[in-house]
């Protein structure tokens, strides 16, 4: 079978693809190792991820996205050829119609920028369309209802924030702090707490394992394994869950300010609307511990993380796919 359509999360962090039919095909790391000075392609997606902080001067690992958009244009253009001719196979004759999620916020010049390197790696068509948008399709929000809905997305690079109705954006931020700031809060504050540096990978790992928003009674602790400071020697040390909500909350207050900056921006009707049906949570950073009970302390709405929310944009993207040509009319004109 032919494939002609491919959805894909372009994440700071981590990419999905989806292809209809077929479901959710890829899921790896926004990673590229490259051979210096050659600049040749030597590994993407988790392969690559496994090289950070383990490669000789000739080889690097880039994140080619950075807070959302392209920050290396040569190198996202690699990865999405890589993505593409593996969601098509490599001796697919046909170029696939592309969607691909970018930030609210995104620039005309960083839209040009998507378009022009999906269609360079092998995409006939490449459609843009703004995060909360696909994040809310994936969630399951009947985003053309008249009814107002708040979604939180919050990524790797990105921390999307929309109230959707009628098919379109009422209000909206996006901040560049999410689930990456997350983990350099971490690194950082073990190395002003317990003198230890550790790498992005450890600190990843630590979120992950036991990443709290708020203090827990019954801590969760993690061996962490680095360098120490001032000896410069090996180190372990042990740490909880109350130390991670410590170190990433002044980012939650930030996310919080630019939630609140959205709820002043809104019509009261779907001010109400939203205090009715709760806050909906989506990224892979939503799934951090007593997130949501987190926002329903500081904006006394309910708050409820959706189902596979890793997953919420692909799953938006794969929706648009299936009725691309309404969607072409519509939402896929709006800029």
């Amino acid at each position: 079978m032919f494939t002609r359509k491919i959805g894909i999360d372009l994440g700071t962090a981590n990419t999905v693809v989806f292809v209809p039919g077929r479901g959710f095909i890829i899921n790896e790391p926004t990673i590229v190792a490259l051979s210096t000075p050659e600049n040749i392609v030597l590994a993407v997606g988790k392969e690559a991820k496994e090289m950070i902080g383990r490669t000789p001067d000739d080889i690097k690992a880039y994140q080619p996205l950075k807070e959302g958009v392209i920050a290396d244009y040569y190198i996202t253009k690699a990865m999405l050829k890589y993505f593409i001719s593996s969601a098509v196979g490599q001796f697919n004759i046909f170029r696939p119609d592309v969607v691909i999620s970018a930030p609210a916020g995104i620039t005309q010049t960083e839209r040009r920028a998507i378009i022009n390197a999906a269609k360079e790696a092998g995409a006939k068509e490449a459609h843009i369309v703004r995060e909360p948008i696909l994040a809310a399709l994936g969630a399951g929000i009947p985003i053309n209802a008249r009814s107002g809905s708040m979604i939180i997305n919050i990524g790797g690079g990105t921390t999307e924030t929309a109230v959707i109705s009628l098919g379109g954006i009422v209000s909206w931020s996006s901040i560049r702090i999410a689930g990456n700031k997350f983990d350099s809060a971490i690194a950082d504050y073990l190395k002003k707490k317990h003198s230890i540096a550790i790498g992005a990978q450890t600190a990843e790992t630590i979120k992950i394992e036991i990443g709290s928003i708020l203090p827990m009674k019954n801590k969760l602790t993690h061996q962490v394994r680095g360098r120490d400071m001032i000896s410069g020697l090996p180190k372990d040390v042990v740490i909880n869950s109350n130390e991670i909500a410590e170190a990433i909350h002044p980012h939650l207050l930030e996310i919080a300010s630019a939630v609140k900056k959205v709820f002043n921006e809104t019509p009261p009707e779907l001010i109400a609307d939203v205090m009715n049906k709760g806050i909906i949570l989506s990224g892979g950073s939503s799934q951090l511990m007593h997130l949501a009970e987190f926002f329903k302390r500081i904006f006394g709405v309910n708050a409820y993380v959706a189902e596979d929310p890793l997953f919420c944009v692909a799953k938006g993207s794969g929706i648009i796919l299936s009725h691309l040509d309404i969607y072409k009319k519509t939402l896929l004109n709006k800029r």
